[in-house]
């Protein structure tokens, strides 16, 4: 990856929130509501789109009559995320020295 290559998915703030979050495990809408302090409706949204671009999965369930949804990272969403994050510290480097 490079600078012109950076994936859409990648370049907004909430996108980028939402797949750290999910990094080290899963995590259900309202977990991630908390930890992204968004609205439900942008959450809900860049959720979609992440799924949509195979970046995450969702589960839902029915919980206590509730709808329950759950978010995991994807593999794709894995790798795409560490070769953003080697793109960055690429750039860290090279402006260093």
């Amino acid at each position: 990856m490079n600078m012109n290559e950076i994936p859409e998915a990648l370049c907004q703030k909430l996108r980028i929130k939402i797949i750290s979050c999910l990094v080290s495990s899963s995590k259900t809408f309202n977990e991630l509501l908390t930890l992204t302090q968004t609205t439900k409706g942008n959450l809900s949204v860049q959720l979609m789109k992440l799924e949509e671009w195979h970046y995450i999965t969702s589960d839902k369930v029915i919980e206590n009559k509730k709808s329950k949804s759950t978010y995991t990272l994807t593999d794709h969403g894995m790798t795409q995320f560490e070769e953003y994050v080697a793109l960055l510290k690429q750039i860290i480097e090279e402006n260093e020295g």
